[in-house]
């Protein structure tokens, strides 16, 4: 798996290289600025993108805005956000093409190398990882909207283990239900999203979406 790292700090940019390399990845370009971030994207078209939001010159929003480009050019390019902050507009404006391939994680809330690892790849296949912070920002003006309004609270509540990239094993774990259960309320879901029968992965990454972009 090839992937383009974007970071200004050395010290976190280079632990990204090593750990990457470590578990088997291609580092293909370890980057510090959003124009040199662009360029390599575009040029590269990585397997993922690993993207802090605020990179020279501006320490604004060059990373992401370098990371939207680049989609726009290269449709579906996976991008995983490694931020230390929760930027609702730049989160949104990533998801609003509704392709997939997306992922926020926090800086401070990645606990260990397995579950780094296991995001990148899940963005890299075209799913999604999303922490439980931004998810809860994102949602937090959103209950009563629809389709979310047609979503009981339990079925709410397994949407939102979705968008973190759990599956159905790992959400009935998390809720105390049996599997079984837990894919009735998937179904459910489904169809109150008018997501038609289709690859289930394809349905939950489309439904995620959904949830995350409702407004």
């Amino acid at each position: 798996m090839r992937v383009v790292i974007a970071e200004d700090l050395y010290l976190l940019r280079e632990g990204l290289v090593h750990l990457l390399r470590a578990h088997g990845l291609e580092i293909t370009a370890a980057v510090e600025t959003g124009p040199d971030l662009l360029k390599a994207l575009v040029e590269q078209r990585p397997d993922v993108a690993i993207v802090d939001v605020r990179l020279p010159p501006t320490f604004t929003d060059e990373g992401l805005q370098a990371a939207l480009t680049a989609r726009k050019q290269v449709p579906g390019l996976p991008v995983l956000v490694l931020s230390q902050h929760v930027e609702q507009l730049y989160a949104r404006e990533l998801l609003a093409d509704g392709s997939g391939a997306v992922g926020y994680l926090l800086k401070d809330r990645v606990f260990n190398a397995e579950q780094f690892i296991d995001a990148v790849r899940r963005v890299a296949g075209g799913g999604t990882a999303m922490d439980p912070e931004v998810i809860s920002k994102l949602l937090a003006s959103n209950a009563r909207n629809e389709p979310l309004g047609k979503l009981t609270p339990r079925e709410r509540e397994v949407l939102a283990l979705m968008a973190e990239g759990r599956s159905n094993a790992a959400i009935a774990q998390r809720l105390f239900l049996s599997e079984s259960a837990v894919g009735k309320h998937t179904a459910n879901i489904f169809a109150k999203l008018d997501l038609s029968p289709s690859d289930d992965d394809n349905r939950r990454v489309l439904a995620v979406l959904a949830y995350l972009n409702a407004s």
